[in-house]
């Protein structure tokens, strides 16, 4: 065996205790959804277009594309009838790799027919906690800080931030152009430093595929969970007027357009499913970051098999 081969044998060899609390944890996710009466669910990898969005592009397959999620899809079947669904899939994104990002990555993805948004973080709340109490874990570390795990997790509203955080409001950052900029230098690094905190109702511009607050349009009912300054969850309460996400596709394709990223066709058969979509709420969650925090790993490619370095 020459050293090269060594070399990978030893990289994939130390991965052993990680992979093995991995599996543990994917099996206790798929327990927590099976016990709650979910639906296990499987939709394609490739498809005809991707949800327009401004600040994510996905990576082509002949002429159609891999996933960047699988919420079109799901948000189908919930509209059929299917009202607690639940998948582990894989999922894609161009140009994305760093310490916390692969563009080849696993993502949980939940929705609930008849749940708002505050109460799907309680069961996102849940379900980690349930995960941690079956892999025996009550607090994790992660900048060299411990992160109790114990309910209640910490609630703070994006314009509540913004003002404890940020040396501008979150209305400012939105006017000069500088909210995804202030979020990240300002705000990330201290959301769930003590315990896991939700940051939650996100102004309108940023709402994607969520609904806005009826009694303050101005926000969207959209959340993020931070645990140790990194984003592990994004979910919302559905949008289910498809004449309002068709005019937010269409400004996410305009936007798209001046970037010259990938032309998407508008997901025609999606926007019709929204007539049938009933209230609900759905999250997507990075499964390799869960396994981050609850390893202790430093980066995302201490968590994978395989890295794309390493193929």
């Amino acid at each position: 065996m020459n050293k090269l081969h060594q070399d990978d044998h030893f990289l994939l060899a130390r991965k052993s205790q990680v992979l093995q609390t991995r599996a543990k944890l994917i099996q206790s996710i798929r327990f927590f959804f099976i016990n709650n009466g979910f639906l296990e669910v499987e939709t394609p990898l490739r498809i005809p277009s991707p949800a327009p969005e401004e600040n994510i592009d996905a990576l082509t397959a002949g002429n159609w594309f891999l996933q960047t999620s699988p919420e079109l899809c799901m948000k189908r079947l919930v509209a059929a009838g299917y009202p607690r669904i639940f998948q582990i899939s894989k999922c894609f994104r161009a140009g994305e790799r760093g310490d916390r990002h692969l563009p080849e990555y696993t993502m949980l993805e939940w929705y609930v027919a008849g749940f708002n948004y505050q109460q799907l973080m309680d069961q996102c709340e849940a379900l980690i906690l349930s995960v941690a109490g079956d892999l025996g874990i009550a607090e994790v570390m992660r900048q060299n800080r411990k992160i109790n795990l114990t309910a209640p997790w910490e609630r703070i509203s994006v314009a509540e931030a913004f003002s404890k955080y940020a040396p501008l409001t979150s209305e400012d950052a939105l006017v000069r152009d500088f909210f995804d900029e202030t979020l990240v230098d300002h705000v990330e690094p201290n959301l769930g430093m003590n315990k896991p905190a939700f940051i939650y109702d996100y102004p309108a511009r940023l709402a994607s595929l969520a609904k806005l607050k009826v009694e303050n349009p101005a926000v969207g009912e959209r959340f993020e969970l931070y645990i140790g300054g990194m984003e592990i969850a994004n979910g919302f309460s559905e949008l289910t007027d498809a004449g309002e996400q068709r005019q937010r596709f269409e400004e996410a394709l305009k936007t798209r357009a001046a970037k010259n990223w990938a032309r998407y066709e508008m997901p025609e058969k999606f926007l019709r499913s929204l007539d049938s979509l009933p209230p609900c709420a759905g999250i997507a969650l990075g499964i390799d970051r869960l396994v981050m925090l609850m390893t202790g790993a430093a980066t995302i490619d201490d968590v994978v098999a395989f890295t794309p370095e390493n193929l």
